[in-house]
């Protein structure tokens, strides 16, 4: 298969596995590490700013807070439960695991309860990423019949926004007619 490297191709399926177990692994850790580094960032400015009534000033306060205290805490609590189970979802796997480093979860705790994520998420990817290229590559028709199946669903969405009357009659502000 062109553009595969041979060593995925015949090597044992294990191998894609702890590849992308590693992948994942490393991904969710930066998350968490950039969004605490994000943490420490607002914490330093609503110290600074304290007296002061900035727009910045107000915003640092906001995420460094007591309400941050809370979430803390409830992370601290229940984060073992959210972060593996956000493995299995789109797009807010990186808020979970964001939110977890902002509100400074424990590392040790963080880093137990993402692994079993990190396996969920392989495993998932494995199984169905694997399991679609092999249809794929041994059905031209199944290749076929899920690009028109994505072009249906694209078409759909677009003549339902065009059509949608909220959409089209909303008022712009200045600066939204500005660029456009």
């Amino acid at each position: 298969m062109p553009g595969i490297p041979d060593f995925v191709m015949d090597g044992p399926w294990w191998w894609l596995f702890a590849a992308l177990v590693v992948i994942v692994f490393l991904r969710t850790q930066a998350t968490y590490w950039i969004a605490r580094w994000a943490r420490a960032g607002a914490d330093a400015v609503a110290d600074r700013a304290e007296h002061q009534d900035s727009r910045r000033a107000r915003i640092a306060r906001r995420f460094s807070g007591p309400a941050m205290t809370k979430a803390q805490a409830f992370t601290e609590r229940w984060g073992w439960i959210a972060i593996p189970l956000s493995f299995l979802t789109v797009g807010i796997q990186s808020l979970v695991n964001g939110g977890a480093g902002y509100a400074r979860m424990h590392w040790g705790r963080y880093t137990l309860a993402m692994i079993p994520g990190c396996l969920l998420w392989a495993t998932a990817y494995l199984l169905v990423g694997y399991s679609a290229f092999k249809a794929f590559t041994m059905s031209p028709w199944a290749l076929g019949a899920s690009a028109l199946l994505v072009a249906a669903v694209v078409a759909v969405l677009v003549v339902r926004r065009r059509r949608d009357p909220a959409a089209a009659s909303s008022p712009r502000t200045p600066d939204e007619a500005a660029s456009v």
